[in-house]
Formats: structure tokens, sequence, C-alpha cells
């Protein structure tokens, strides 16, 4: 498929731009900065040269006098370099820095804020609907996910279980994040089952067969790589006694797939539901860092079990939003959504659903999951 233009504004100033591989990070840089010097550090002589000598960027800036943007792609293979950008962005010649990376780990590590806040952090998600337009199918996302690098490909779903291994060869095993790659890629397997639920370590350390402390640097480690993320539990203002645990989902609906196993004894209703939940997830979450305003995405429970899949919540918008992966709209599905506006009036309360019209019941608006995500985009809600 073709490629097509993406939400994210970059600014004027020097940033950092994060993603998982096959976001399109490279691609979207090379297109916004066309004249632009690049630095791709996944290039081997590259890589090799400023390893061994990080100064050396400063004479590959020299040599082009016509270009104000430096595009350093994968920064986090030689992090000794950000103290090379730093003394480049002080000297005052007003060139702009662009740094990719797929991982936040070495990066961290070395010291980020050597930068000293010069550099804006961004990050770049996979496709959302809204991107794709008419090239946008529900059903392919919940299967292959929304990477680019995936939906691009000869036959998705395949490529996302290549994807998938990438991230174990390239990534895990090729950096030395751990020492043992099968018992990662079983706590991974592992993992998948808790996407979309309240993230309880003790039963996937215990599923694993390894003990709490790994688990907790594994998923770090998922972290580092961009591959998964938290959702916390909203609390403002709380009228009741809320959960205390995270809910956890895998970055993409992909990678979900790629990862969740399936035999007989799996529902085939349950890992669709879980899927289409993680698919409006990494929705909600691209809209929130595309969004001004400071938007976060969270997830509401009650003590006595009462969950609204997700809460948006920041300067210009809130909302409550239930997923559901069925057809028709019931008013048990609604029963959450009713018990959180009484606590939050000023908050929106959706229903997204797997049906083809769009209803307002008891104050609810109930949409069609895929219409929805077509008319999620940046500093907009679909009302």
């Amino acid at each position: 498929m073709e490629f097509t233009s993406r939400f994210l504004q970059f600014p004027e100033g020097s940033f950092f731009l994060l993603g998982p591989r096959g976001t399109g990070k490279t691609w979207l840089t090379r297109n916004r900065f066309p004249d632009a010097i690049f630095v791709d550090l996944l290039d081997p002589e590259t890589m090799r040269a400023l390893s061994a000598r990080p100064e050396r960027l400063v004479e590959i800036i020299g040599g082009r006098t016509d270009a104000r943007t430096v595009v350093i792609d994968e920064i986090q293979k030689i992090p000794e370099l950000l103290q090379v950008v730093h003394s480049q962005i002080e000297s005052g010649r007003g060139l702009q820095f662009v740094l990719t990376g797929s991982s936040a780990r070495k990066l961290r590590r070395a010291g980020v804020n050597l930068l000293g806040g010069r550099a804006l952090n961004l990050s770049l998600h996979p496709f959302m609907a809204a991107e794709l337009g008419n090239a946008f199918k529900l059903e392919s996302a919940l299967r292959a996910g929304m990477v680019p690098v995936v939906l691009g490909s000869v036959s998705p779903v395949d490529a996302a279980r290549a994807y998938n291994a990438l991230y174990l060869r390239e990534e895990v095993q090729a950096e030395g994040l751990v020492r043992n790659v099968g018992q990662y890629s079983r706590f991974l397997e592992s993992m998948s089952f808790s996407h979309g639920s309240t993230l309880n370590l003790a039963n996937v350390a215990r599923e694993t067969q390894v003990n709490r402390k790994t688990v907790e640097g594994y998923l770090e480690i998922m972290e580092d790589l961009l591959i998964a993320f938290r959702v916390p539990v909203f609390s403002r203002r709380a009228a009741r006694a809320l959960a205390a645990h995270p809910k956890f989902y895998m970055f993409d609906a992909g990678m979900f797939r790629a990862n969740r196993p399936v035999g007989p004894l799996d529902s085939s209703a349950e890992i669709d539901g879980a899927a289409l939940e993680g698919l409006v997830a990494q929705h909600l979450r691209a809209w929130c860092e595309y969004t001004a305003g400071g938007h976060r995405l969270y997830y509401w429970q009650t003590r006595s079990r009462v969950e609204v899949d997700f809460v948006v919540y920041g300067e210009k918008q809130f909302h409550a939003i239930e997923v559901k992966n069925c057809a028709q709209v019931r008013q048990e599905h609604l029963a959450s959504l009713k018990s959180f506006g009484q606590d939050y009036p000023e908050a929106g309360r959706w229903l997204l659903y797997r049906g083809s019209q769009r209803l307002l019941v008891d104050g609810v608006m109930c949409v069609p999951v895929e219409q929805f995500l077509v008319g999620l985009r940046p500093d907009s809600f679909p009302l």
C-alpha cells in the first residue's frame, strides 16, 4: 500500500522522535526534511565510524553548510552522540536536530537530559484509521494491526508474525537485553493473555515460571522498546473506592495477535474482543499524544468491579468510552457508563460496538467502532 501522510506535527526546534520499529520514523523524516543531513546509524559503515569517534559528526555537519536540519536515525545505537549534539545546539548556528529512536532504554541510561530540555520528546504511533481514510479496514486491523511496515506488505498477517520475531532477534537478542531469549518468548506469550486486563505480575511470573523480579524487568524491557504500555486508573475527584493496578496493552493489535496462542480451548470471541479493545486503546493513546491540551488515557474501575474501558481527560476533552465486541446494544452494556456519569456528569459517554447504526440511548452515544476510529483526528473528537 502507498503510505499516507501522518498526523504528527513537528516543532521548529530540535526534538526526539521515538516509536517502535516499522512505524515509519525514517520515511516520515525523509519526507518532511528532504534537504536535511541524514545520519543513518543502521548503516554499518556509518555506525563504525561514529562509534569510534563521535566527534566526526561535527565534520559531517560542517560539510553541508546549506543544511539547517540534521536527522540522526536510531540515535540509541550511539548515545555518546548526544554530547556532540548538545554542543552543536549550543553553538548558536541555529541547527535543528531530529533524533529518532526505537528504544528509550539506552537513551535513558546515557542521560537524555544532557540536552537540558533543548529537545522535545515526540512519539510516532502505528497508523490511525483517519490517516488511512478509505483504505482502513477494521477486520484487517484486528488481525494484522496498524504498523506501517506490516500494512505495506503483501501478506500483512504473516508480516505481523515476522515483525514480532524481529523484535526478539534484532532488539532483545542483539542488544543482549535478556540472557534467556526462550524465557522471554514465553513471557511475551503470557503477557498476551493480560492484554486489555488489569495487570497481575504475580500471575504472569507463575505462568512463565520465573520470579516476579525477572518479570518486572521483562516488562520494563517491553516498555523501553515501546512495544507495550500501561493505562492507569482515573481517580480525580474520586467518589468511590477504586482499583489500584493499571491495565496492560501491547502497542498494536497485530503484535497482540502474533503473540496470543490459539487452540481448541481458546474462544475466538474472547480474542477478537481483546484485539478490538486494544485497537481502540492504541488509537486513543495516539490521539492523546498528537492533540494539544495535555490529554491522557485512563480507565475507571471501582473496588466492586464496575469498569469503564477508557477515560480520556485533558484541557479540552473529557470522555468515558466502553468497547463491546457485539452487533447489538443492550441495556447491560450501558451500566458502567451510567455509573461513571453519576460521578462525572461533565463527561461525554460513548459505547463503541460492532453494529451499523449511531444511537443515543439513555444519554450514551452508541457508535459503530469503525465509524468512531475513522472520525478520530487530532484536536477533534468525533462528536
